[in-house]
């Protein structure tokens, strides 16, 4: 072979070796296989917040028996003319030298009172039901974004390694070739600069893809078995999303909005027993005094306690209450108002994702695969140097990043979405 012939062809002999970016090789890193449907199934049952939740919302049910349960009766016995002289006396206990008393008394609530502190309970545990269920609702939407977070770490390391294995080829290659002479020390170095950064830009996507295993082990209670979870879902499709669903149904139907609307239910039971304070309770009583050794002077006796209210009136518990429902009542405006925001603000960037991905997925990555591969047409040619076709290739390797990381935030503003209107994959 001549050397015109030599140096003709010598780029073109390397130039398999340079397509880092247009091939992908499968990570040596073996991983659980786990689906989206798979990882909620564990986190609805192993999620520890949510469980938490669970335990709150029977805590706030156990509240509404101990409401609802009447005031128990009470009974008293007393004994009297105990003489330190001569003692209670020998005999059976019937012939004691003592008197004794006995004597059964009940609280009668009166103004509705057990029937409001009963309601103002069952609002409060309707308001923690909700509560779990917006717990759940935000915490199913960590874990799609936990998922679609490894998924895309996953993408990374894969297009970072398939890149970093093809340059070391390539290094290796372009060491033989010049210690033959055919390329240039410049053109040498700086394909091991390349296969440096590459190298590292893997380590470094090695370590994403950690991080984001131990974010979604924690939410589905997997923490020892980080290691080995592996994303298996694809992407979601990207399609325009229909926002034209009443947003006044929406907010009403959130999980949050019911909590607060339910809270503002029970304070306002609250502020009626307060104001029920002012009916007064009767306390009735029976009793039964026995005298020794003369069962004809035995006796029965009945009472009746009503208190008085010369002083206090409950003015302090009735205001308190009223503060409190006024405070329940601007909350539910409140919640109102920051879910109406979250589901613009969620429609507005799930629309922005939207256009994203399609630009990422079907005209970048388009153009910077023909732009390569015109790099490399002109390199095996002579036409361009080492450096544009490496400039060409790590485009082209940067837009696979930017379309794997459009793809993933699109899958996360659509669970945002899903999240804020309350639908359910």
């Amino acid at each position: 072979m001549n050397n015109n012939y030599s140096r003709k062809f010598r780029h073109y002999r390397l130039l398999p070796l340079l397509l880092a970016a247009a091939c992908v090789i499968p990570s040596a890193a073996s991983a659980e296989a786990m689906s989206l449907k798979q990882a909620e199934a564990l986190f609805v049952e192993r999620n520890r917040e949510l469980l938490n939740a669970r335990r709150l919302t029977e805590s706030a049910e156990a509240d509404v028996l101990s409401a609802a349960a009447p005031p128990n009766p009470s009974l008293a016995i007393a004994t009297s003319r105990i003489s330190p002289a001569i003692g209670v006396g020998p005999g059976r206990l019937s012939d004691k030298r003592v008197d004794t008393v006995i004597g059964l008394s009940q609280l009668i609530e009166r103004g509705n009172k057990r029937e409001l502190r009963t309601g103002a309970a069952e609002f409060s545990a309707a308001a923690a039901r909700s509560d779990e269920a917006d717990a759940g609702r935000q915490l199913r939407y960590q874990l799609h974004a936990a998922y679609f977070d490894l998924a895309l770490a996953q993408e990374r390391l894969q297009i970072a390694e398939s890149g970093a294995a093809l340059l070391e080829k390539s290094v290796a290659a372009a060491e033989r070739r010049h210690r033959a002479g055919d390329i240039a020390e410049t053109e040498l170095t700086r394909i091991r600069v390349e296969a440096l950064r590459v190298r590292n830009e893997a380590r470094q996507a090695r370590s994403e893809r950690e991080r984001a295993q131990l974010g979604l082990a924690y939410l589905i209670g997997l923490e020892t078995q980080a290691a080995t979870l592996g994303a298996t879902d694809p992407w979601p499709e990207i399609a325009d999303r229909d926002f034209k669903t009443a947003t006044e149904i929406l907010i009403t139907n959130r999980a949050d909005v019911r909590a607060a609307q339910a809270r503002a239910s029970a304070a306002e039971k609250t502020r009626d027993l307060a104001r029920a304070l002012r009916t007064r309770d009767v306390t009735a009583g029976v009793q039964y005094e026995r005298f020794p050794g003369d069962t004809a002077n035995n006796s029965y006796g009945f009472a009746v306690s009503i208190p008085l209210f010369t002083r206090y009136q409950y003015a302090g518990e009735i205001r308190r209450a009223e503060v409190e429902l006024q405070a329940a009542q601007e909350q539910v405006e409140r919640v109102r108002a920051l879910a109406l925001a979250e589901i613009r603000r969620a429609e507005s960037e799930l629309d922005g994702a939207v256009e994203r991905a399609r630009r990422a997925g079907q005209q970048l990555l388009p153009a910077s695969a023909k732009a390569a591969a015109g790099a490399e047409f002109a390199y095996s040619r002579g036409a361009i140097g080492v450096m544009d076709l490496l400039d060409a290739q790590r485009q082209h390797h940067a837009a696979r990043i930017e379309a794997a990381t459009a793809a993933a935030d699109h899958a996360r503003a659509l669970a945002a979405w899903r999240s804020a209107i309350r639908i359910a994959d």
